[in-house]
């Protein structure tokens, strides 16, 4: 087993509960939309669920393009360990575990919002800061740096946290849509920044 087989064990673990955490979420509230007493499911609450998965794929793929530079120890281990579970903290808050007390998750939304995005801004902080330290400490030899694909990757990285940051003080519905709308399609942006 190689170093990082041993590291994406523990990384892959976690990011797939969290993911099913969010997948769960989206699943009970779908079957509460078609129950006898269906409940208000609004945009919020899911537009959030989306965010976080597409945050979780993307730093999925962080770790894989860091495979060279990922060794086997416990500093590693243990930061992989605080990144990954803030991620799953911060998905497990998204939907109610009990759905059915929830007669509008707008409401829900409310109350949870800025744990899960504290949750997220500190999870992409800390994956900002250990790309930076395994940059410094075991750098790719040769790696062509300054492509159209890394301007997007950090533009679009510092616009999703100055999003992440304004969302914890907006307190309007309508511009948390638009600022979930917006952090979702920049991670799709930066996550396809390869392709440029």
């Amino acid at each position: 087993m190689s170093a990082f087989e041993l590291v994406f064990a523990v990384y892959g673990l976690l990011l797939g509960l969290a993911i099913a955490e969010v997948l769960g979420g989206f699943a009970r509230a779908l079957k509460l939309k078609r129950a006898a007493k269906p409940v208000r499911i609004g945009w919020l609450t899911p537009l959030l669920g989306v965010v976080v998965v597409l945050d979780l794929t993307n730093f999925w793929m962080v770790a894989w393009e860091a495979q060279p530079q990922i060794g086997a120890n416990y500093v590693t281990l243990v930061a992989v360990l605080a990144i990954v579970g803030t991620y799953y903290l911060a998905a497990s808050l998204i939907f109610p575990d009990e759905p059915a007390e929830w007669p509008d998750f707008d409401d829900w939304y409310d109350r949870q919002n800025r744990l899960v995005i504290a949750g997220l801004l500190a999870a992409n902080i800390g994956s900002w800061i250990a790309t930076i330290a395994l940059e410094i400490v075991a750098p790719i030899p040769d790696e062509p740096v300054g492509g159209i694909g890394d301007a997007i990757e950090v533009l679009g990285g510092f616009s999703i946290l100055i999003l992440l940051i304004a969302l914890l003080r907006i307190k309007s519905r309508r511009w948390n849509v638009a600022a979930l709308v917006a952090i979702g399609l920049l991670l799709l942006v930066t996550g396809t920044a390869e392709l440029f």
